[in-house]
């Protein structure tokens, strides 16, 4: 008869096997891509839970994502069933949300506080900004806004801030940065760096919260942990400190979030934070074919600063990886899309077995263009999400304004939607009362008849306003979020305003909002505590890859960062080509190349079955149209695992060649036709050269015809006609 832990165990390899049943101290586990990381990490949870007897309230697992989070939730739930309650499971955001609204109290803060998306931190800013009377054509809100996150990811405080960045920007950051501090404070609100750098402080400054948490999470796991900044660093650190029971799970070989703060250097010193510490390698892979998987490690081995590893596989071979060959983005595009027709319509594939990857979101353009003009069903990852349009953040801000009043960005997004006589003059005058009386402007609007240069009908709109808000505030503890969300609706007359305008804008705007009371329907039946606040919490670290819908039948258009954690069965790498990606600012900085690698290897291992790459001879990009070179990415790819197409499109070697062999084809004295040149064709009608290449009888034109979109012609039988 099988046990239980016999059960937990029989479906993992050897390594995978040593790493969940090594419970004690510190463990790393090097997980690289398709090695069952997260069978690995939920695994060991319920060894610990069945075999230990650790109660499932003593574990702590943190990820980056809600989408990781609920994958890791429902598995451990697939494992133990019922057994799993009181488990700490959430992403690092959440988590400290979680503390926070626990302990916050004990520094200060609202156990209501708001949490501010990046839209909302950006108005504040703007306001803290005005505030300072810091011009924003010089000074961007966006760049000042990075540079005090980059410092709170550092645990740096606005009294610390000028000793720690220097610059003429950073000087005005400095006095943006205690503004706006002091402006969060004033509407009860943190920012998401915040709700890590406050959970920091609350257990330097705060020994028994700290203690408490100590006690309470005897085991720790990280996962992703090639991805931590300092702040999160210091956050698990501490709470491990007590137990040593810390389990990290990452792959140096998948950093790719250096611009946003993630270290590298994090995970490859665990030996040196932890000299006990037992070290695994999950080094075999379970999604791709072997030529992916050593097409992929010739790219990032060449990374020096890495842990020595190897993917292999008992998948087959499969296909050589092809590289696609364009003139320019738009060629490229069709290219692609005639190549994915064929791989559904030939190829047995559906369009949801394949992605598109850019480097950069302005690459898609022309991709969804081509998608459309072949009828080709797609998604697009990175665009507007849901919760970003316009109604939506109304309908938001007024929920967010029942449960803290006193947040001034939603108030100000809301005071006048719909419409109520409140002019920009009137705003600033009850901004000026606010200020000169030290109060909220929600505090302001309950007193402003006490502002008397404020029109009387404006004071009168104002008040009636503040008794909406007032009385959604009353509600809120007494109702459910959908019934909650309904009240806002009704009390504020959104929905009539909108039926009013009787537009086929607002009637799509309308089915949003209605679209929004079932999100809150399925929130609360899926959240153990659905409150309001934790409601606007799910909404406020939602993410892009959150909000992916996976079902239907469509190809996926996203970058190459969104595709983190994900897997198809085809994948096509798009803009292949040096100052691309590799990214130009990457070209004279070594770590930042080194990034490019990690971020090429993610993209490339994403595949299961078919990796196609493509660049453009010459390319558009942001209103700038400049000749390229192939990525030096494709060049450092084995030629053994390469398909050889066609002679002009061969793979040159990895070395100075390539150039010679592969430079964008340049109009010879003696071709027919050269760049620019209108032309007619009886079939295309009239179109514009974009190139010509090869000579005599293999002379090859490429034009871009006006309705029928670009065609490579052969110049001796193509019959064009200069116009």
């Amino acid at each position: 008869m099988m046990t239980v832990t016999t059960d937990i165990l029989k479906t993992l390899n050897d390594q995978q096997r040593a790493a969940v049943t090594q419970t004690e101290g510190p463990v790393l586990v090097f997980a690289g891509a398709g090695s069952g990381k997260t069978r690995v990490l939920t695994h060991r949870i319920a060894y610990l839970i069945r075999e230990k007897g650790v109660r499932p309230w003593h574990i702590l697992a943190v990820t980056f994502t809600n989408k990781a989070a609920k994958e890791m939730k429902e598995r451990i739930e697939g494992l133990l069933g019922e057994g799993a309650n009181g488990l700490w499971t959430g992403t690092f955001h959440g988590t400290c949300a979680r503390i926070l609204r626990e302990h916050g109290e004990a520094m200060g803060l609202d156990r209501n506080f708001t949490i501010y998306d990046d839209y909302d931190q950006v108005q504040l800013v703007k306001e803290a900004m005005e505030a300072e009377n810091v011009d924003q054509k010089i000074y961007k809100p966006r760049a000042i806004l990075d540079l005090i996150s980059k410092a709170k990811e550092q645990l740096v405080l606005p009294d610390e801030f000028g000793r720690r960045f220097v610059g003429s920007t950073e000087r005005i950051a400095n006095r943006v940065y205690a503004a706006y501090q002091a402006k969060l404070r004033l509407n009860r609100a943190l920012d998401f760096d915040d709700l890590i750098m406050y959970t920091v402080l609350l257990f330097r400054d705060h020994p028994d919260v700290l203690a408490h948490y100590q006690d309470k999470f005897r085991y720790v796991l990280v996962d992703e942990y090639q991805d931590i900044n300092f702040s999160q660093y210091t956050l698990v650190h501490n709470i491990a400190e007590k137990h040593h029971n810390i389990f990290c799970v990452g792959d140096d070989d998948q950093s790719i979030y250096r611009w946003r703060g993630a270290d590298v250097g994090i995970i490859l010193q665990f030996e040196t934070d932890y000299p006990d510490a037992s070290v695994y390698k999950l080094e075999r892979n379970y999604r791709s074919t072997k030529k992916i998987l050593e097409a992929a490690h010739a790219i990032v081995r060449r990374n020096v600063d890495r842990a020595e590893k190897k993917l292999w596989t008992e998948n087959d071979e499969g296909v050589d990886i092809q590289v696609i060959d364009a003139s320019n983005e738009i060629d490229e595009a069709n290219l692609i899309a005639r190549s994915i027709q064929d791989k559904v319509s030939i190829g047995g594939h559906s369009y949801s077995d394949i992605v598109v990857l850019y480097r950069m979101n302005a690459q898609s353009r022309v991709f969804e263009e081509a998608m459309i003009n072949n009828r080709i069903p797609h998604r697009l990852v990175g665009t507007v999400r849901f919760y970003e349009r316009r109604e939506i953040k109304d309908v938001l801000a007024y929920l967010r304004l029942a449960a803290n009043p006193h947040e001034s960005v939603s108030l100000r997004r809301v005071i006048n939607i719909p419409a109520r006589g409140i002019g920009q003059t009137s705003m600033s005058r009850l901004e000026q009362f606010a200020v000169s009386e030290q109060i909220t402007l929600y505090e302001a609007l309950r007193r402003v008849r006490e502002a008397t240069d404020i029109p009387a009908k404006a004071r009168g709109s104002m008040e009636k306003f503040a008794e909406i808000v007032h009385h959604l505030n009353e509600m809120r503890d007494n109702v459910t979020v959908r019934r909650l969300t309904e009240e806002v609706l009704t009390v504020t007359g959104y929905l009539d305003a909108l039926a009013e305008e009787r537009t086929m804008e607002a009637r799509t705007r309308m089915e949003n909002v209605k679209e929004l009371l079932s999100v809150t329907e399925n929130f609360q039946s899926s959240v153990e505590n659905p409150t309001l606040s934790a409601f606007l919490e799910q909404v406020a670290l939602i993410s892009d890859i959150d909000t992916l819908d996976e079902s239907g039948n469509a190809v996926t258009l996203m970058t190459l960062h969104s595709a983190k954690g994900l897997e198809f069965p085809v994948v096509y790498i798009v803009g292949m080509e040096e100052g691309l990606f590799p990214h130009r600012r990457s070209l004279e900085d070594r770590e930042e190349l080194a990034e490019e690698r990690r971020l090429c290897y993610v993209g490339m291992t994403r595949a299961r079955k078919e990796l196609l790459f493509s660049y453009a001879h010459q390319r558009m990009l942001m209103g700038q149209v400049s000749g390229s070179d192939m990525s030096r990415f494709i060049r450092e790819i084995p030629e053994e695992v390469v398909a050889d197409t066609a002679p002009r499109r061969r793979r040159a070697s990895a070395d100075t060649t390539w150039k010679r062999d592969f430079q964008p084809r340049r109009t010879a004295s003696t071709a027919t036709y050269r760049p620019a040149q209108k032309v007619f064709h009886e079939q295309f009608g009239q179109g514009i050269v974009l190139n010509c290449s090869g000579s005599g009888s293999d002379e090859v034109v490429t034009v871009a015809f006006e309705g029928n979109g670009v065609k490579k012609l052969q110049v001796s039988f193509a019959n064009l006609r200069v116009v």
